[in-house]
């Protein structure tokens, strides 16, 4: 190989970019290979949020159903499916690290049942605060309503640690939880 011929070669634009590309490539590579495809959200309010809005979502919604109301149903056989929106207030105990050291969960969660081709806004819904038991599978879900001999915010101070409790009365979703939920809701629904 002559002198000439090399620096030829260590000038063609076409060989240089080939060699990036093999670089690029072979780092997604490496990148992907170390990806868990299973990984869990990587803090413990995104984990406690996850298994939330699972246990709701699979869940029958006679198991968190408010005031009688229930999904129409349909002339077919498939249920729809329940999207929701879940908000942690906290657990306890409150220095658990991991999951699995949850025992309970105070929260709100906002359930639409999601019938084809019915908007958000008729849809049935369920919502209001939740205690969840973390301590059984599939966890326990207690839902927080009023009674005939107990109003709702009387209700809720039995019911949540006062800590929480003020926070059910004045928070539900945030914005993105909210925005998340329709958007998951109408694609659910075939809007």
């Amino acid at each position: 190989m002559s002198r000439e011929s090399f620096a030829g070669w260590y000038r063609n634009r076409f060989v240089w970019v080939a060699v990036i590309l093999l670089v690029v490539s072979a780092g997604a590579v490496v990148l992907v290979n170390r990806a868990d495809p299973d990984a869990k959200p990587a803090d413990l309010q995104s984990q406690i949020i996850a298994r939330m809005r699972t246990t709701l979502e699979q869940a029958d919604p006679g198991q968190h159903n408010h005031a009688g109301h229930g999904a129409q149903q349909a002339a077919s056989t498939e249920k729809p499916a329940v999207i929701c929106g879940v908000r942690v207030y906290g657990y306890e105990p409150t220095e658990a690290t991991a999951l699995t050291e949850v025992q309970t969960v105070y929260g709100f969660h906002l359930c639409g049942v999601a019938e084809q081709k019915r908007p958000w806004d008729v849809a049935v819904k369920l919502a209001g605060p939740v205690i969840m038991d973390m301590s059984s599978d599939p966890p326990g879900i207690q839902v927080v309503e009023a009674t005939a001999e107990v109003m709702f915010t009387d209700r809720v101070r039995q019911m949540l640690p006062p800590k929480y409790a003020d926070l059910a009365l004045k928070e539900a979703l945030s914005e993105s939880e909210m925005a998340d939920q329709r958007r998951r809701y109408d694609a659910a629904a075939g809007l």
